[in-house]
């Protein structure tokens, strides 16, 4: 098995070369993906070793007027407003700390240099839409779906992630022009200075390390800067925020807690969105350096357990980390769907499955199905300005040093008028519009997460030292 494969990674230095099922995919369609590319992988792993949403879930509606809207992203923010939002973009680095956009390098025909439409082939990002909302690219994320705590669903899960770390990388090389690897902090400045996006790579779920922090090495190795211990359901790394049997661990697990400290040694940021409170609670407290809430919002404005309270956020900027805003609509505000649309929905479901190997065809008839069940079943879903509530609060009581944003592009992200990274200038003019100056607006945009790179990576060379 490949785990057997990144068990053997020694230590020698990984060179950076010059995905994944959708989260509303099922565990065997997850099997099917990974038995299908693991001879391919092995070969790749290998090699490098050698040489060196959801989206089918029912939080993202549309219409043909919202599809027309993304075309000219000026229109509602007002033409001016937006080209001098868009235009501070590129003074400074810009990244976001969630991009699930690794679903899509799997599906036949999906290529990031082409533009895509989110209503049409439901993706959030490319090379023209970061080009057009100037984003300079950000942690781009390994998600394995949680699938049976055994032998098996572990070693199926470390095939997975394997096999998405090598798409990214793939994609990198195959776009070298456009994309780089990044693995320290001082990377993102210079990437951008040479007019390529960052690449980043980060872990959402430990799933597919089991109980064995060596692993963290290996995917560190292969470019992983950071690391995210659970998901939407426990394992055996700790608690999960939304697991519907309640608290198993109570914190972290022995295990976690290991893990916890191997980030710290390699130089890892720690990432508690997914975690509950007690995880939160405890990772704050053992991790030698700060932690980052990589897509998360504010409990105050939504009292959700994907947010964090008022009292954590204090004590997250106390240590020093940083909440990364997140735009997923079910987290932002309550989203009321009649009965009959989630029906529809799960019947969508049933029918395509994940985008994982889906032909363009394909993709377009199931966007086509979508449009038509929204239109027959319309939500009054969240938008710019319910994002805006939880940011401009977040703010207020914790200041620019310690926000910045990771709206869970590809993964759920999006809300009415920021259907994607076309948009993002959006945020932006708000936050003029709000008094935030330019110094601000390069913390948040990048400057924090950086600044807990590095952080990481100074203690990574103290302890070695």
């Amino acid at each position: 098995m490949l785990s057997a494969i990144a068990r053997s990674v020694g230590s020698n230095s990984v060179a950076p070369t010059c995905a994944i099922a959708g989260h509303a995919g099922s565990w065997g369609r997850f099997k099917l993906g990974v038995s299908m590319f693991t001879i391919r992988l092995r070969v790749a792993i290998l090699g490098v070793i050698l040489t060196a949403s959801t989206m089918m879930s029912g939080c993202n509606p549309g219409s043909e007027a919202d599809a027309a809207s993304l075309s000219d992203a000026s229109s509602a923010a007002g033409p001016d407003a937006f080209a001098e939002a868009r235009a501070l973009h590129d003074r400074f680095v810009t990244l976001d700390t969630h991009l699930d956009t690794p679903v899509h390098f799997s599906r036949p025909g999906w290529d990031i240099m082409q533009r895509h439409d989110f209503f049409t082939d439901r993706s959030q990002v490319d090379y023209p839409r970061m080009q057009e909302g100037g984003l300079d690219g950000g942690f781009w994320v390994i998600f394995t779906q949680q699938g049976p705590r055994t032998p098996e669903g572990h070693a199926l899960a470390l095939d997975h992630g394997l096999l998405v770390a090598m798409r990214i990388r793939e994609m990198v090389a195959r776009n070298h022009e456009h994309f780089e690897l990044a693995l320290t902090a001082a990377d993102a400045q210079r990437i951008v200075d040479a007019g390529r996006k960052v690449v980043y790579i980060s872990i959402e779920n430990g799933y597919p390390l089991g109980t064995d922090p060596r692993l963290l090495e290996t995917f560190y190795r292969l470019g992983a800067r950071m690391f995210g211990p659970v998901h939407f359901a426990n394992n055996e790394l700790g608690d999960s925020a939304t697991d519907p049997s309640g608290a198993e661990w109570h914190g972290l697990s022995e295990a976690g807690k290991a893990f916890v400290a191997e980030a710290n040694r390699l130089g890892i940021i720690l990432d508690a969105s997914h975690a509950s409170d007690d995880v939160f609670d405890q990772m704050l407290e053992l991790s030698a350096t700060p932690i980052v809430l990589s897509h998360s919002g504010a409990r105050a404005i939504y009292d959700h357990p994907r947010n964090r309270d008022d009292a954590r956020l204090q004590r997250l900027a106390e240590h020093g980390g940083v909440i990364q805003m997140n735009a997923f609509g079910a987290y932002l505000r309550p989203v009321q769907q009649p009965p009959a649309r989630i029906t529809a929905l799960r019947d969508l479901r049933q029918e395509f499955g994940s985008l994982l190997g889906m032909s363009p065809e394909q993709v377009a008839a199931m966007a086509e199905r979508r449009r038509e069940i929204d239109e027959e079943f319309p939500v009054d879903y969240p938008d710019l300005d319910d994002f805006m509530a939880h940011m401009l609060h977040v703010l207020e009581l914790i200041g620019p040093d310690h926000v910045g944003i990771g709206a869970d592009w590809d993964g759920g992200g999006g809300v009415e008028g920021m259907w994607d990274v076309a948009a993002q200038p959006r945020i932006t003019k708000r936050l003029i519009a709000a008094g935030y100056t330019e110094a601000d607006l390069a913390k948040i945009w990048g400057g924090n997460v950086l600044r807990l790179l590095q952080a990481a990576e100074d203690h990574a060379r103290s302890v070695a030292d």
